[in-house]
């Protein structure tokens, strides 16, 4: 079984800009066009089904927003942190510049 996060402890090992309850966390990223939204949301669901673990995505134009929670421990666990963790990288290589 996964261990449960309190949202401090996620806030604490999470990349900076995610934000957290005791619930969920979310992250918000500006992609400037529609395509660049769609090109990082194919890429979360990559590294999603990688770590079978998938977060729900808002894909928006101008803007991706994931929330991240894990159901098995009705919160935060260190599986949102590493999902956290691999989504942020590839929102900053895909992004850059935006």
């Amino acid at each position: 079984m996964t261990d449960r996060l309190s949202a401090a402890e996620f806030l604490a090992a999470a990349p900076r800009g995610w934000t957290a309850d005791e619930a969920v966390a979310q992250a918000r990223f500006e992609t400037g066009t529609f395509a660049a939204g769609v090109g990082l949301v194919v890429e979360i669901g990559r590294l999603a089904d990688e770590a079978n673990h998938h977060p729900d995505v808002l894909l928006r134009y101008g803007d991706v927003t994931v929330t991240l929670t894990t159901h098995d421990v009705g919160g935060l666990s260190p599986r949102d942190v590493a999902l956290a963790r691999a989504i942020d990288d590839t929102a900053r290589a895909r992004l850059a510049g935006n």
